[in-house]
């Protein structure tokens, strides 16, 4: 099902080569204010166009208001927009129609749905739905960001290079240091490790993962549900629904495993007529629920799976194994572009659970 949300609710559409891609919005309330220009310019943050190391597929993602908006404001119908898909290039996909390619869902796509499926680019399983879920993102960013919240992603590491970033940095501050470099890393010195490395996996041909950190600011203390619908459970759901994304923590995450209690827990404080937390291994959130502090997590990126590199794969016309050559126009490193995208899925979690708890109109 590509449908999400108890009150903000997105359904994402159309496939990686078909005419278009994007998504329809509902739960958000007529009369509502949404910047079309700020969907743009998101829209714009994950494009490839103008990355000297991303694919060299060119797709102006122009915006287009299908329905739900007037002037400026919600109607109160769903609101559905799009972007055309203008530079596609079936050739490739079709001569690997009988053999899957090693990474991707080919095979058990084909497996589910039929060897008529069209994974042409990766069909349905493309990062290029993640098209749907920025223009979301950024509608849920601009209703949140009226109630003082918000979300700022940043890459934090690729390949094993790790970047700094400091826990008092205000988000102001690391959108102007992440937004200086194409890696989308705030630590200056790392982002240009970061780039050297990417440039060297093109030249051999191969690729490289790395981590996205995202960090949610002025969540209302008790924001959130305990279980199911915990501020955790509806992050990670969202998160795991963008491909290449393999792992998720909260806070100290898997760190915690070699902590004591005494380290691990947040002693709590008070400052600025606020109860806060001295450390934030939390991650913001407890039980389910925010403590006021920002919620934090970070996702596991993997290495783009389409590498220029001979592998091995099966023929399932003729069950023989042959050798694969990926060809086409693919990112050496997916991180980067991933970043305005794990900073959408944020807002459309928060958003959800601000409705559904009455942060939200």
């Amino acid at each position: 099902m590509m449908a999400i949300g108890r009150k903000y609710r997105m359904t994402i559409f159309g496939t990686s080569h078909g005419p278009e891609v994007g998504v329809s919005i509902e739960g958000v309330p007529p009369g509502t204010a949404v910047d079309v220009g700020r969907i743009q310019a998101d829209l714009d943050r994950r494009r490839p166009v103008g990355r000297r190391l991303a694919t060299k597929r060119q797709e102006e993602d122009r915006l287009v208001v299908d329905t739900g908006l007037a002037n400026g404001t919600t109607t109160g119908d769903p609101i559905r927009m799009h972007v055309a898909n203008e530079d596609v290039q079936r050739g490739p996909y079709d001569r690997l129609r009988d053999t899957p390619r090693p990474g991707h869902a080919d095979y058990p796509a084909r497996v589910r749905y039929g060897a008529g499926a069209d994974l042409s680019g990766g069909g349905i399983f493309s990062g290029r739905m993640t098209v749907g879920l920025v223009i979301a993102g950024s509608v849920a960013a601009q209703m949140l960001e009226r109630r003082g919240i918000e979300s700022v992603a940043f890459t934090r590491s690729i390949g094993g290079i790790d970047g700094t970033v400091g826990d008092e940095l205000p988000p102001a501050e690391i959108r102007r240091r992440r937004d200086a470099n194409e890696a989308g890393c705030p630590d200056a010195p790392a982002a240009k490790a970061m780039d050297e490395l990417i440039a060297e996996a093109r030249r051999n041909g191969d690729s490289v993962g790395g981590i996205v950190e995202t960090r949610i600011f002025g969540t209302p203390v008790g924001l959130g549900e305990p279980f199911f619908d915990s501020i955790e459970s509806q992050i990670a759901h969202l998160a795991f629904s963008v491909p290449a994304v393999k792992g998720i923590e909260f806070g100290a995450g898997f760190r915690a495993a070699a902590m004591r209690g005494s380290t691990h827990n947040d002693a709590f404080d008070w400052k600025d007529g606020r109860v806060v937390t001295r450390t934030n291994n939390a991650g913001g959130i407890l039980g389910g629920l925010a403590t006021g502090m920002p919620v934090v997590f970070r996702v596991v990126v993997k290495p783009t799976s389409s590498i220029a590199r001979p592998q091995q794969t099966v023929n399932l016309a003729t069950h023989e194994v042959q050798e694969l050559v990926v060809t086409g126009r693919h990112d050496p490193c997916i991180v980067p572009r991933a970043v305005v995208v794990l900073e959408s899925i944020a807002a459309c979690a928060i958003a959800d659970l601000a409705m559904a708890g009455g942060y939200l109109p």
